[in-house]
């Protein structure tokens, strides 16, 4: 019997690697899906249960061609977290029309497309899960992130009405809004004088999307807050 397959989109050393490595200890199947595979296969081959692919998250034609061979590959997934979402940092004034149309496309355009490639085997099944790794920036655009903002804004008002729409056919739809730093080396190389407790911990994020892809059906959460225990908010 095939193990259960889950997609992760965005791998990198913090919540992606963080997120690979909880699912394939709970038994799944993992596909690690990134624009360069140059860590995700290292990562491959350090799980054990997981495949590298190389997706642009931003273009359509890569994220579909991807998953297809993933379902050829590892079968059909029945989890998707979506976890690509960079973007550039700048002001109205700073930032440009490519930076505000490659944050849309990362944080939006490729999660509908994903989504939309995974729904109808989930809704035959009668059930999967799709959760999107969000931020903070989703609830108010900052003066230096008039790029960013808008784009996880957009993201959380499509997850929002995607769990409206699919969570009566069995899928669940769910965000994650991180609400701090992750830890990662270039955060403590910036912020040097930081106590390890005001970062928020890639293993702690990872955890809370397994929490939301195995939560009973009576009781599903939307939206999850993710922040230090620490922090002031």
């Amino acid at each position: 019997m095939k193990p259960p397959v889950c997609v992760v989109i965005g791998i990198g050393p913090g919540n992606g690697a963080a997120l690979a490595h909880r699912f394939s200890k709970e038994g799944y199947a993992v596909a690690l899906l990134s624009r360069s595979t140059g860590f995700s296969e290292k990562l491959a081959q350090e799980i054990g249960n997981a495949r590298a692919y190389a997706c642009d998250a931003g273009q359509p034609d890569a994220i579909c061609t991807a998953l297809a061979q993933v379902e050829r590959d590892l079968g059909t997934p029945d989890v998707l977290v979506y976890n690509a979402g960079s973007g550039a940092w700048g002001n109205v004034e700073e930032v440009t029309e490519a930076d505000l149309e490659g944050a849309w496309r990362l944080n939006v355009l490729g999660a509908f497309v994903a989504a939309r490639a995974l729904i109808p085997a989930m809704k035959k099944r009668g059930s999967g899960s799709i959760i999107f790794i969000g931020a903070t920036a989703s609830r108010r655009g900052g003066a230096g992130a008039a790029a960013f903002a808008q784009a996880k804004s957009a993201q959380r008002t499509l997850a929002e009405s995607m769990a409206r729409h699919l969570w009566p056919a069995g899928i669940h739809v769910a965000l994650i809004v991180i609400d701090g730093v992750v830890d990662l080396p270039r955060s403590r190389t910036r912020m040097p004088d930081k106590p390890a407790s005001f970062f928020v911990q890639p293993d702690g994020v990872a955890a809370s999307a397994w929490w939301l892809s195995q939560q009973e059906r009576s009781a599903w959460s939307f939206e999850v807050e993710a922040r230090p225990f620490a922090e002031k908010w």
